[in-house]
């Protein structure tokens, strides 16, 4: 579990063949200061997990799955990630739940810069569409970002959403390097998925209600 505030920019130091998948590394030196094999770490919004270390590095395995659905896939040495270690109990939820399990990948399809905010526009694929809202929570890239404009639910030029970004953000994460024709790693909010999980069976499944004090013999 992470909260989509980055920690670190970290940089690819190689990435290896492993099966159907690769093996990344990635020169990360706040977040291996305290890691263990096994822990995760979020890169640019996926989750990973240790499987080797070093001072300043670590090592995970991305299978073939996450590789088709992120932005991982086109990573090569020298590319900078964000980086977050996993939440903790004791750590203060500045951001968001986030889970590190991403829908999929949007587009930058514009840059607006402004005197201290920066406005991007993603496009998002048309399933993500109903799960994203204005004022909501998403996470790019790994960062915990608050929607600041949607289209409309019956937009004929496909489906996006702006977010606008602090000085802070821009300096900190990798989002400050974006540009139009990137590709973005996208993870909607957990409510809103659970929540369309749950009305896909509500043909089937609707919970008995009866009010409190029908059927009272007081």
């Amino acid at each position: 579990m992470f909260t989509g505030i980055i920690e670190e920019q970290g940089t690819v130091t190689a990435v290896a063949p492993s099966g159907d998948g690769v093996r990344l590394t990635v020169r990360a030196p706040r977040a291996v200061s305290d890691a263990s094999q096994g822990d995760s770490i979020a890169i640019s919004g996926v989750c990973l997990t240790v499987v080797d270390q070093g001072p300043d590095w670590f090592t995970a395995d991305v299978m073939k799955q996450t590789l088709d659905m992120s932005t991982l896939g086109a990573l090569g040495a020298g590319a900078a990630v964000n980086v977050e270690r996993a939440v903790t109990a004791h750590t203060r939820l500045g951001g968001h739940i986030v889970q590190g399990h991403i829908d999929g990948t949007g587009e930058v399809l514009e840059v607006r810069p402004g005197a201290q905010w920066r406005v991007i526009r993603i496009g998002m694929p048309a399933s993500l569409a109903p799960l994203v809202v204005d004022k909501g929570s998403i996470t790019v890239q790994g960062v915990s970002l608050t929607v600041s404009a949607v289209s409309p639910a019956d937009s004929a030029d496909g489906h996006w959403f702006d977010v606008s970004l602090i000085p802070e953000t821009l300096e900190v994460t990798t989002l400050g390097d974006l540009a139009t024709g990137d590709r973005v790693n996208l993870e909607t909010d957990i409510l809103a998925r659970h929540l369309r999980r749950l009305l896909a069976f509500t043909p089937a499944f609707t919970p008995a209600f009866t009010p409190a004090n029908e059927g009272s013999s007081r």
